[in-house]
């Protein structure tokens, strides 16, 4: 069972009592790239005169009916604002200052809706693809493509897929309407987060492929019953390994097919954090029985069977367990028995809280720093949420 961790002072303190949201970790980076892509103004600039496509917004007096999603009461809505907007003749089309009006209140109704517009890809350039929106062109960035086009040809470059997708009807939804800048921006990431997020829990499992790898860690695509891959979450490289990580890139590359665990789903910021080492075993959370053995079978590289008299104390134990035998209810701490892992996670001091309750006014503590290993007997007449909250005390007070 994991167990979490709690930073007091310069010792971690790790108990399954305490079990933070993962939400909340300050290292989760959000991924910009993908954000802010589509709003840079090099991107917006008005095209030269030689130019194909523009990524302003533009009018066409060419005829489109785009298929829209099947949502009636998106379709009400939007036509509902036509209806207001624009007083036509039966006989005769609206003039085309009056329509482009109504089909930017449109796209302002969708972007305030989060409802999912069918676009037809128009065409390409260099930053993304042009959709068609009623009488508009909007621009959807490739940041903000679903990761299933890519997963799908993985030997393709963006542009080859862009290509071809040129003709095809996308899901989108709109992400940024503003009429004055004709700036209409697109997102199929948004549109297949609301489809697909509904079928997704924490504690899920999925089969993953790599995308981009950063410093802080890891986007893995999510592979659906479909075949396809949908949905994105960040792997933090805290979660990539039991092992020290200091570089993701050298565990996981672009393209490598990984088992994921879903730990955290974030609806309102449409993230999802998931973990590949929750599917291994953690060494370091073995039972005490596995890293000592009790009856001394371990090999003698692996294991002291020292008593606690020979045992030097791990740095910064002996503070410890001056304080704790400052708290009401502790009345004796002792080392009993030490060994060394195979493995480094951590070179900080580490205590480790039994997930056995006390026994016989006994209860068992686990000290690793490095590959070393210590096992602390307290005499207590604490329970285990009086030693968990005694323990805490202690580590504030410790420098």
């Amino acid at each position: 069972m994991p167990v979490s961790t709690a930073t007091l002072g310069s010792v971690s303190f790790l108990s399954q009592l305490f079990n933070p949201d993962v939400s909340s970790l300050s290292c989760f980076v959000h991924h910009t790239k993908l954000s802010t892509l589509y709003s840079k103004p090099s991107l917006l600039r008005k095209p030269s005169s030689s130019s194909l496509y523009h990524l302003k917004v533009s009018a066409s007096s060419a005829s489109a009916n785009p298929k829209t999603d099947n949502s009636q009461q998106a379709e009400a809505a939007v036509t509902a604002i036509l209806d207001n907007s624009v007083s036509t003749d039966e006989l005769k089309p609206a003039p085309a200052p009056a329509r482009r009006s109504a089909d930017w209140k449109a796209a302002r109704a969708y972007l305030h809706s989060g409802f999912i517009y069918g676009g037809r890809v128009e065409g390409f350039n260099g930053g993304g693809l042009l959709v068609r929106f009623y009488s508009l062109v909007g621009f959807l960035p490739f940041p903000q493509l679903s990761p299933s086009h890519s997963c799908k040809e993985p030997n393709k470059t963006i542009h080859q897929i862009a290509k071809g997708l040129v003709g095809s009807i996308l899901s989108v939804k709109v992400i940024q309407a503003e009429e004055e800048s004709r700036e209409l921006i697109f997102s199929e990431k948004e549109a297949v987060w609301t489809k697909f997020s509904t079928q997704i829990n924490v504690g899920d499992v999925f089969e993953g492929k790599v995308g981009s790898v950063e410093d802080y860690g890891a986007f893995v695509h999510l592979r659906f019953p479909d075949g396809l891959y949908h949905l994105t979450g960040l792997v933090h490289v805290s979660e990539v390994s039991w092992d020290l990580v200091q570089d993701v890139r050298d565990i996981l590359t672009e393209g490598d097919d990984v088992r994921v665990k879903v730990v955290n789903i974030d609806r309102g910021k449409s993230r999802l954090t998931l973990s590949i080492k929750q599917l291994e075993e953690d060494p370091l959370l073995e039972t005490l029985d596995k890293v000592i053995p009790q009856d001394g079978s371990a090999d003698s590289d692996s294991l002291t069977t020292s008593n606690s008299s020979t045992i030097e104390p791990l740095p910064g134990l002996d503070a410890i367990f001056k304080e704790l035998l400052q708290e009401d209810g502790i009345n004796d701490v002792r080392i009993s028995r030490q060994g060394f892992e195979k493995r480094v996670v951590s070179q900080d001091l580490q205590l480790w809280l039994s997930n056995a309750p006390p026994s016989d006014n006994m209860f068992t503590l686990l000290a690793r720093a490095g590959r070393q290993v210590q096992e602390i007997q307290l005499e207590t007449s604490l329970d285990q949420e009086g030693i968990k909250k005694a323990l805490q005390r202690v580590l504030e007070r410790v420098p």
